[in-house]
């Protein structure tokens, strides 16, 4: 029962209690482990089709007057869910590989950037394995882009294999939307790009850790990279 679209365990459950997907159960667990969202967190979904994640999110930050808030981006025109979700949430549709971050930051309270980013983007899958991982590592470095800017390539490695400064003349759009502190939640199909992702992230947050939620089909290529605390 665990093929894809085979109306397993995670599915069922959705439906009872009321999630827009099975994926809910996948940052349920993230989550519970790693408490990234908080009560006043502004948190932005990347890829946020079809809404569970927006449902988890907003769950997470707590009773109304705890205040927060809760952006979601897709390619797709995504309606926020009726249930799990308040006057928090608001989603926008747009293409993130050609977003400015100048634009994303103008979402954020205060504009001045979000307290956790999430991307559970994902390529639309061909079935050529190295493909799909190219397009899903293409997909997390933009995200991880977002979230950190400049400080992804602080220092970038030329051919000869030395590495140099960043101009520091570059544009200001290069500065990232993730605040001081904030956590990152990154999904990724496994192959040998992912190892890149560790190397980049472990030196700019507090802690990098790798997590296969239980609600991942088994079928299913897919892993999380979980980064708590960039460095300021």
């Amino acid at each position: 029962m665990s093929g894809a679209g085979a109306p397993d365990f995670f599915y069922r459950e959705a439906q009872r209690l009321g999630y827009v997907a099975r994926s809910a159960f996948k940052l349920l667990q993230i989550q519970k482990q790693h408490k990234l969202i908080k009560p006043g967190s502004s948190v932005l979904d990347l890829g946020c089709a079809p809404g569970a994640w927006l449902q988890v999110a907003c769950q997470s930050l707590g009773p109304l007057k705890n205040g927060g808030t809760v952006v979601g981006i897709d390619i797709k025109k995504v309606k926020v869910p009726s249930l799990h979700c308040d006057a928090r949430v608001q989603t926008f549709s747009a293409d993130v590989l050609n977003l400015p971050k100048t634009q994303v930051r103008a979402l954020s309270p205060k504009q001045k950037g979000f307290s956790v980013i999430l991307s559970d983007m994902c390529p639309s899958v061909s079935g050529i394995t190295t493909k799909d991982a190219a397009l899903s590592a293409e997909l997390g470095m933009r995200a991880l882009d977002l979230a950190v800017g400049r400080a992804a390539s602080a220092h970038p490695v030329d051919d000869r294999g030395e590495e140099h400064p960043n101009d520091l003349n570059s544009d200001p759009d290069e500065n990232g939307v993730l605040k001081s502190g904030g956590h990152l939640v990154i999904k990724l199909l496994e192959s040998e790009d992912v190892k890149e992702f560790s190397q980049i992230c472990k030196p700019l947050f507090r802690k990098a850790s790798w997590l296969r939620p239980k609600a991942t089909r088994s079928s299913s290529r897919e892993i999380y990279l979980i980064c708590q605390g960039l460095e300021s």
